[in-house]
């Protein structure tokens, strides 16, 4: 049994592809061949390319519908319903947010009240006008802007997943950064996948490499991991600290925990649920497991650990 690892650039971050199987010039062709599917997926989704199509979305929707491509109008009704599911944790419209508390961190100086509630207004999901006949996407006031960073890599990995299928893949371990994992079959030894999971405060997490930073070790078999942190971001203001991560539903940073992590058969939804599960905390939790029957979470909240991992 050969072994072969591809890596490439991407989304802001490092996708990594380990294949398994007798043919190792079959195995290259096919994880580049992968790799491509990933560029093109950010080509749809990011934000920082002016040609890509939720850029132009963004720019326009506020004027007129926009046609959206079946495959964006498809994540952007998958985002819709995680948002009703998660309360509205999990939210595309988080953006004026972000881009509020990220200003305000430069400055360390926390945003004024008419500055965040015109941020807020500009948020939610009930802005969107979502017209399946036409596939058509329209944003009801002006400020609203998509943002697929708390769902898009977990997507790409769960296209990358079923196109390894599509080739006959039948071991494979997929990654963006240490965010997410996605997972075929088994270890050519038979073992399932084995994933580590580092204390919020070492960013620098290694997926394949287990070590005393660890606050777990969990197994994935045909499954996929996403983990989501406020680490490396905040900052001080006033004597209080302020996270990265913002609650859509007040518009503030969370601080419900410091790490969640969710495992599902999914990339797409276990990106999303774990967003979601951070900003929810450990309440969180049993709205999860109501919603997916079989669904592992962990959560890391002011040194305490609650798992089912």
């Amino acid at each position: 049994m050969e072994t072969v690892t591809v890596a490439r650039h991407a989304m802001a971050t490092r996708f990594e592809i380990v294949l398994h199987g007798a043919n190792p010039v079959a195995l290259r062709s096919v994880a580049e061949g992968v790799l491509d599917e990933i560029e093109r997926i950010e080509n749809v989704l990011s934000l920082f390319k002016p040609s890509s199509e939720v850029a132009h979305l963004n720019a326009s929707a506020a004027r007129e519908p926009v046609r959206v491509t079946p495959e964006l109008f498809r994540l952007i009704e998958q985002s819709q319903r995680l948002n009703i599911e998660t309360d509205g944790a999990f939210d595309l419209t988080v953006g004026p947010l972000t881009r509020t508390w990220k200003l305000a961190g430069e400055r360390r100086v926390v945003p004024d009240e008419a500055t965040l509630h015109e941020a807020r207004a500009q948020t939610g999901m009930q802005l969107l006008e979502l017209d399946a006949a036409s596939s058509t996407v329209r944003f009801l006031r002006e400020g609203v802007s998509l943002d697929f960073g708390a769902i898009g890599k977990g997507y790409a990995i769960e296209c990358v997943i079923a196109l390894l299928r599509e080739a006959e893949i039948e071991s494979a371990l997929v990654h963006g950064g240490t965010s997410t994992v996605g997972t075929i079959g088994v270890q050519p030894d038979g073992q399932p996948w084995r994933i580590a999971i580092e204390y919020p405060d070492s960013p620098t997490a290694n997926l394949t490499d287990p070590s005393d930073t660890l606050i777990a070790t969990t197994a994935l078999h045909d499954e996929s991991l996403s983990v989501s942190a406020v680490w490396g971001k905040s900052f001080v203001a006033d004597g209080k600290e302020y996270g990265h991560v913002v609650d859509p539903r007040t518009g503030l940073p969370t601080n419900t925990a410091q790490l969640a992590a969710v495992i599902l058969p999914s990339a797409t939804e276990t990106d999303a649920l774990s967003t979601a599960l951070l900003v929810s905390g450990v309440q969180g939790i049993e709205v999860l497991r109501r919603l997916r029957r079989g669904i592992r979470t962990l959560i890391w909240a002011d040194g305490q650990t609650f798992s089912n991992l």
